[in-house]
């Protein structure tokens, strides 16, 4: 939602760096006490960590949200847990089990339950934009093994303002040669789309960053990014809020997304 609102003022690219380098700011006070404190060995996996879980989505999504249904996007999100397992067991030796796969497959049909029951809003034209998520969910699946199996051990509030440190200059950078200071000054709704991506970027980045570090670290990597199947339901929530009615079909896609999380979490 933030995001489609910020895109109506700001260029995809323009959101994507606005986004990081706010997000970065938000964390910079933690970033310049803790930055003698990280160990050289761990700076190229908080790179690394930097553009899978934070760089090169931000810029996907924003892209893809350009021309893609909303309602499409939340289920090819939901794929982070998919290549978080296959990433694990090919770079990471994490082990496949039959459990596993079917607790992500059962979250991903409701997840789809979801967001396909009775709202009409899951429009499928663009769907080739949907690439640009299912690369975004491949970074995930990347960083979410590389936090757990590499930076294991560090604060989730550190790691995460070092992970943002690391790429805040590309966005900053890449802001210098925008207008985005031009359509602040002449653009009318400029600033009101730029506190959304603001929201976007305090909320689901930075805080959102940080406490999605402390869950990879409180559990395994394929529960942590199981949470990604939550989405439509907080989405669904914000809906209720908004006036919007539930249907039987969206309580069905709930207990089936929290059945496919129970199914990961318990798998061996």
């Amino acid at each position: 939602m933030l995001i489609k609102k910020g895109l109506v003022v700001f260029s995809s690219d323009e959101l994507g760096a606005l986004r990081i380098a706010i997000a970065f700011l938000t964390l910079a006070p933690f970033a310049i006490k803790h930055i003698k404190e990280v160990e050289p060995h761990r700076w190229k996996f908080l790179v690394g960590s930097g553009l899978l879980g934070n760089l090169i989505p931000a810029f996907l999504f924003a892209y893809a949200e350009t021309r893609l249904a909303s309602g499409l996007a939340g289920v090819l999100n939901s794929l982070t847990a998919l290549f978080t397992l296959l990433v694990g067991a090919m770079f990471f030796r994490q082990s496949i089990t039959w459990m596993r796969m079917l607790g992500i497959i059962i979250g991903i049909a409701g997840t789809g339950i979801l967001i396909f029951s009775g709202n009409g809003n899951a429009d499928m034209s663009n769907k080739y934009y949907g690439l640009y998520i299912v690369v975004a969910t491949i970074c995930y699946g990347g960083s979410v093994n590389i936090i757990k199996h590499r930076l294991q051990g560090m604060k989730p509030l550190v790691m995460s303002s070092m992970a943002l440190l690391t790429v805040a200059p590309i966005a900053f950078g890449y802001l210098l040669t925008t207008d985005v200071a031009g359509k602040l000054q002449h653009t009318p709704g400029a600033w009101e789309a730029f506190l959304y991506i603001a929201l976007l970027a305090v909320f689901s980045t930075a805080v959102g960053l940080v406490l999605f570090n402390k869950l990879i670290h409180i559990s395994t990597t394929l529960f942590a990014s199981s949470s990604t199947y939550l989405i439509p339901i907080v989405a669904l929530m914000w809906g209720v809020l908004d006036g919007e009615t539930i249907q039987l079909w969206h309580y069905l896609g709930m207990l089936v997304v929290l059945a496919g999380v129970f199914i990961v979490n318990r798998a061996k």
